[in-house]
């Protein structure tokens, strides 16, 4: 997950006006292809294995059939692709953490640095949701792998007949909250460094305990579970761009006033 050096895109990026600098910074964030690229579906296809075979174990050593729907309605949640969002959040962080002061020494402005990683962020979303999503339908069309299990098309992503295309808004959704949630984080550090860091996790939970506390001594727990269900899978996922949007809007404005120490 380590982060190479830009060489290669140092003449681009200098020289590129404008619309072109946004574009610049975007492929900055994609030098390291093997990290960026290979690695999580490395992962992911290793992870899906294990699974098959907890699977298969299930449903061989399950001979009755009543036995077995019952252990197959189990098979229905799963959180084994929560590792590459939680990747994407660390690429988000390194992306920030580790190219901004390089596009800087370019000439790049704070703005156009910004835009490009936003751009970036937007265009692996795009990627990989369009790779979760064909695993999706794979794993819908053959009912679980053949063994009923759900690892893409998960209770946590809608319902497991969900249409393709709100699949793929699901999982696109999902990643741009984790991209730009570890990129406002990233800006927190390169803003105030360490300290930053101790107020941010410490507000943090913080902000966590309050909410907790106010649903236990209000009775809310009802009231918390009806708005799940009201809303649905589809509906809470969707929720999560307004905290996504109020990351980007906050890593734009403390990036402005960044000032990177090598």
């Amino acid at each position: 997950m380590t982060t190479t050096t830009h060489t290669e895109a140092a003449p681009t990026s200098a020289a590129a006006p404008g619309g072109s600098r946004v574009t610049a910074v975007m492929r900055l964030h994609l030098v390291n292809r093997f990290s960026v690229f290979a690695i999580p579906w490395m992962i992911l296809g290793f992870v899906l294995l294990i699974n098959l075979i907890i699977w298969w174990i299930i449903v061989s050593a399950t001979s009755d059939p009543d036995a077995l729907a019952d252990a197959q309605d189990g098979l229905q949640y799963s959180g084994a692709t929560f590792y590459i969002f939680v990747y994407m959040m660390v690429l988000g962080i390194q992306g920030v953490a580790l190219t901004f002061p390089f596009a800087l020494g370019l000439s790049v402005t704070r703005r156009d640095f910004w835009l490009g990683s936003a751009l970036g962020f937007g265009v692996l979303s795009a990627l990989y949701s369009a790779g979760m999503t064909a695993l999706a339908v794979i794993e819908q069309v053959t009912n679980g792998w053949g063994l009923g299990g759900r690892m893409f098309t998960a209770l946590y992503f809608g319902a497991p007949d969900e249409a393709w295309w709100l699949r793929f808004l699901i999982f696109f959704v999902i990643f741009l909250f984790f991209f730009f949630v570890g990129s406002a984080i990233a800006t927190i550090y390169v803003r105030w460094r360490v300290n930053g860091m101790l107020v941010f996790f410490a507000g943090l939970a913080l902000v966590l305990v309050g909410l907790l506390a106010i649903v236990v001594f209000t009775d809310s727990w009802p009231a918390v579970g009806a708005w799940f269900v009201e809303n649905g899978a589809v509906g809470v996922v969707f929720w999560s761009l307004v905290p996504t949007a109020l990351a980007a809007l906050t890593g734009f404005v403390l990036l402005r006033r960044a000032t990177p120490k090598n």
